[in-house]
């Protein structure tokens, strides 16, 4: 279960996944509401509990519930830009039972991370953040998610993640939904930047092996298999976004004609297990050929839904990373014409 807690945030990110029309703070849910959703989350057997946002330490309960999950028996783990996380609060998220620390990281060096983050002084502050997760003895993950702004800066991420203690990083390309859509043609690399980021990724997963775990995500625009969406259509994840509704993925509100339920007005469990929403696209029943008796079918349930929306119009199209789409030329197209565009400026990420 992932919890977005607040879509409040220090950053303005250009890529953040959260939609775009954001939740306002007097429309989050309170402290008491999620509690009892982790409660009904625990009652089905979930078994991790992710705390995300917007930015989730500017809740004043985010202790207290990370305290709650692990009472229900969950795995904590919180999802983070660390500019707000102080020795005080780190002892507090500590001894509440937190079992994991991702930091987000926009580069290696402050020059060309703060710009992309869009605050002044927000590198230093996660390089000292990071610290403070390890002298607690949790464990940290580096989220480096990477675009065409700063794959040149690929092996120092590395290396910092490394010097930072971090048992694992994930070097994430942007996955274009929400805000990072919006910013595709700022973002996206080049074939040849991706193909040098690999061959960068696998070299140093053989020079630091034991020593850092590599996890590597690439663009759909450049593959020729989609990716099983959140391991497929509410199969394995949920979403619960600030003010409430459960979706099976972070971008599910961009699809039309789905109505998305509140846990303020049925449990976790009852949507779940019978939600219209999440019953549209869960299994192989609704695919269309070429999914439709596709031996992968059930390796990569269909890819991305949001994703053949936003390129084919049809949310049940299959998913045009997909080199059986008739409309995989569509997506490759796409992709050279706008990672050679000559586009610097974003539209940042900003509650209006």
């Amino acid at each position: 279960m992932l919890m977005e807690l607040t879509h409040r945030c220090p950053l303005k990110c250009p890529y953040c996944s959260n939609p775009l029309a954001l939740d306002r703070a007097r429309d989050e849910l309170d402290t008491a509401t999620w509690k009892r959703v982790i409660s009904e989350a625990a009652a089905i057997g979930t078994l991790q509990g992710h705390f995300s946002g917007g930015e989730p330490m500017v809740r004043d309960d985010l202790a207290e519930l990370v305290g709650h999950a692990r009472a229900e028996g969950l795995y904590t783990n919180l999802i983070t830009s660390a500019v707000l996380l102080t020795a005080s609060r780190m002892t507090e998220l500590a001894q509440a039972g937190l079992d994991h620390v991702q930091i987000s990281f926009q580069g290696a060096d402050a020059e060309v991370a703060d710009p992309i983050a869009g605050l002044r002084n927000a590198h230093a502050k996660k390089i000292a953040a990071a610290k403070l997760v390890r002298e607690a003895g949790l464990a940290l993950t580096v989220n480096a998610v990477v675009h065409r702004r700063n794959l040149h800066q690929l092996p120092a991420m590395i290396e910092l993640a490394v010097e930072a203690g971090a048992q694992r990083i994930e070097v994430a390309h942007v996955q274009y939904y929400g805000w990072a859509l919006k910013n595709r043609a700022a973002l996206i690399p080049t074939r040849a930047q991706l193909d040098e980021a690999t061959i960068i990724v696998e070299a140093a997963r053989t020079r630091l092996n034991g020593i850092l775990t590599i996890d590597y995500v690439v663009p759909d625009y450049y593959a020729s298999r989609p990716k099983a969406c959140m391991g497929g259509w509410a199969r394995r994840f949920f979403n619960i976004t600030p003010s409430g509704k459960m979706l099976p993925c972070h971008a599910a509100e961009t699809l039309p004609g789905l109505r998305f339920e509140r846990v303020t007005d049925r449990s976790v469990g009852e949507i779940w297990a019978d939600s219209p929403a999440f019953e549209v696209y869960r299994g192989t029943a609704w695919m269309a050929p070429p999914c439709q008796g596709c031996p992968r079918a059930e390796i990569d349930w269909g890819g991305c839904r949001c994703q053949a929306l936003a390129l084919t119009g049809d949310a049940a199209a299959t998913d045009p990373a997909c080199g059986l789409s008739p409309n995989h030329a569509l997506m490759a197209a796409l992709a050279v014409a706008e990672s050679t565009a000559a586009i610097d400026d974003f539209a940042y990420r900003m509650i209006s």
